[in-house]
Parts: C-alpha cells; structure tokens; sequence
C-alpha cells in the first residue's frame, strides 16, 4: 500500500490514531490551530475519517487533553514506584507535573486552561474522569503522610485535604506557567526550582492545613 492510500484502520484504532497524530502536531507546532483535515492526513485516512469519531474539533481536543491527563499520571507513578516515604512521593509528584507541563505547553495549557470550558462551565467528561484519576495520586500521598501527620481519606477530612491540594496545586501550577513564560528560569533548573518551591510549601503545610470552605470544589467541576 502507498503512503498517500487510507490504511484499513479498525473501529478503535482508528479513534488512538487521530488522538495520537494531534498530540503530534500539538507537541511539534505548540499551538491547536490544526484542523482536522490534518490530522487526516497525518494519520493517513480519509479527510472524513475524524467526525466518524469526534462531532466537532471540541470533542477531539477533550479526548487529547483525557490523554494529557493520563499520560501526566503515568509520569508521575512511574516516579513514585520506588518511593516509600509519602514526602519523597509528593515531591515527585510535583516534579514530574511540572516538567510535564514545561516540556509540552500547549499541551499543558490546553488540559488546565479555560479553552474547554463549556457554556455551562463545566469540561467534557472524558477529561474528568482522567483528571479525577491524577488527582487520585496526590490524595493517597497526603492520605499517608506526606505533610508530616497520616491524614485518614474520609469525608470528615474531605476538607482539609482539599485544601492542601489546593494550596499544593497553586504552587505548582503557578511556578510551571512562570518556567513556560520564561518568568522564571534557567529551564535547565527547572528540578531544583521545583525542590526548593515545593519545600517551602511543605514547612508550611507541616505547621497548618487550612480547609477549604464549604462548596468549594478542587479539581475538575463536578457534573451537575
């Protein structure tokens, strides 16, 4: 077969192929001004091949923004695997989303930016979930110790963990957008900015966990 000829895909295949040739493109232009066309081409299909698995552009970034998510989780298991103290963990954590971010942000920006809100402010949820899925990670390691006291997953400490994610989060979040703006560098420091935030932030945790007020919600907004 050609190159330029469309390769028999089946049904699921054909969904990871796509999903797959826009992470490329997102990863190689930084930016999601692509059309579907594109990606088409990309993945050597037909140019109608995408809308028999995506209704409009929308849907495709929500799918690869699922995936951003999952991969970002990878990355940080697969950096915690040899890791038994819960503060070693959460630093690893937060090494890991960091340079995830700062290694790839359009990609970055399109799973924590607002481009995916909705009308109805909330994100589609094939994204939820795999967000929901990382935020996992970062409630078993406060769950187990990391800020110094074992704080039991419960709903009476639904709270309080919140609130360190929050405050966990924030820092991270903003120090990963300042490395991507160039606000903040060497990019070649971008662990030992991350140590040295991440510590800061942790003395600070060990002394008070402020909870959330009630209604707030940390993560991807619940379905309504």
């Amino acid at each position: 077969m050609s190159s330029t000829e469309p390769r028999p895909y089946h049904h699921g295949d054909l969904h990871r192929a796509i999903v797959r040739a826009a992470l490329d493109v997102l990863s190689e232009s930084q930016t999601t001004e692509f059309s579907l066309r594109e990606l088409a081409r990309r993945a050597g299909v037909s140019h109608n091949a995408p809308y028999k698995h995506f209704a409009d552009k929308r849907e495709l970034l929500a799918a690869v923004s699922a995936v951003g998510f999952e991969l970002l989780a990878k990355q940080m298991t697969d950096a915690t695997k040899e890791l038994d103290s819960p503060r070693e963990r959460l630093a690893a954590i937060a090494r890991a989303y960091v340079c995830g971010g700062v290694n790839n942000p359009a990609l970055y920006r399109l799973m924590f930016g607002g481009y995916l809100t909705g009308q109805d402010n909330g994100r589609p949820a094939v994204e939820r979930t795999a967000a929901e899925n990382m935020k996992a990670l970062l409630v078993d390691a406060i769950s187990d110790g990391a800020l110094g006291r074992l704080i039991a997953n419960t709903a009476a400490n639904t709270r309080k963990i919140d609130g360190a994610i929050l405050i966990f989060w924030s820092q991270m979040h903003g120090l990963t957008l300042l490395l991507v703006d160039r606000l903040v560098g060497p990019s070649d420091k971008v662990e030992a900015l991350t140590e040295s935030v991440l510590q800061g932030m942790l003395d600070g945790l060990a002394n008070s966990i402020p909870a959330i007020p009630a209604g707030v919600w940390v993560g991807p907004r619940p379905a309504e």
